[in-house]
């Protein structure tokens, strides 16, 4: 007998509330023939220097000690809009940390002050704060994460293709940080940007915030849940897996 897959096995296990919402989102999905979010973007592989947590450690292996992973990291936009105008802009990390499954790190486009690291906000251009609107917790405090403007690095311009050139000719690079719901970004490592990846590669990545995450680390808050299905739906309307493009290979 076929033993079901963790997508499935999860979808059985859900409530009917659950199950309506997946079954939602997939419907859209289909109507899309393609991601429900976030369906315009580009992607690349990516190299992850951690560096170790500033001060306190946060209680997070993967963040409080240095090293090096392979990546993947997709920027997007959110509606889309047309090019150069103000949209949500989103950037999706894969690091692939060898712990048997990768650790995918959503973030949108946010401002960078306390009051606002919580809230998407449109802007025009590609470089900026990222955060992840969705809060984390440890065992020891509630965290956010973000993705930040290197202050060292070349521009990645206002449109998808903007990136892709900048990607092929200037190794851009971002600048990876936490912090608590009040406190300032504390820098813990950066994400270099390398070659893009095809069109085939891009529409093979499924990306699983919730779930796809290092020991220690959990998703918190009310939009945990509906996260959680919308994005199993969309997988599941284009025939994806939370694995999709590999826990290791370089390739939402």
């Amino acid at each position: 007998m076929t033993r079901p897959t963790p997508e499935e096995s999860a979808r059985h296990a859900a409530g009917p509330a659950a199950r309506a919402v997946e079954r939602a989102s997939a419907a859209l999905g289909r109507l899309r023939r393609g991601r429900l979010l976030h369906p315009a973007g580009a992607s690349f592989a990516a190299h992850v220097t951690i560096w170790g947590t500033p001060g306190p450690p946060v209680g997070v292996d993967l963040l409080d000690n240095p090293g090096e992973y392979a990546g993947t990291v997709r920027l997007s936009r959110g509606t889309p809009t047309p090019g150069g105008w103000p949209d949500v802009l989103g950037l999706a990390l894969r690091v692939h940390s060898g712990a048997g499954h990768p650790f995918d790190l959503l973030v949108s486009s946010s401002g960078a002050p306390p009051v606002l690291r919580n809230l998407p906000l449109p802007r025009r251009g590609f470089s900026g704060t990222y955060s992840t609107i969705m809060g984390y917790r440890t065992d020891r405090r509630r965290l956010w994460l973000a993705a930040l403007a290197d202050p060292e690095s070349v521009d990645l311009g206002r449109t998808l293709a903007a990136v892709t050139a900048a990607a092929r000719t200037d190794a851009p690079r971002l600048v990876l940080a936490v912090a608590s719901a009040v406190g300032p970004w504390r820098p813990v490592g950066q994400v270099g940007i390398g070659v893009p990846l095809d069109a085939r590669q891009d529409a093979a990545l499924a990306f699983d915030p919730v779930r796809n995450l290092p020991a220690g680390l959990r998703a918190a808050g009310p939009l945990t849940w509906l996260r959680e299905q919308t994005y199993r739906g969309s997988r599941r309307a284009r025939g994806a897996t939370v694995q999709s493009g590999g826990s290791t290979a370089t390739t939402v």
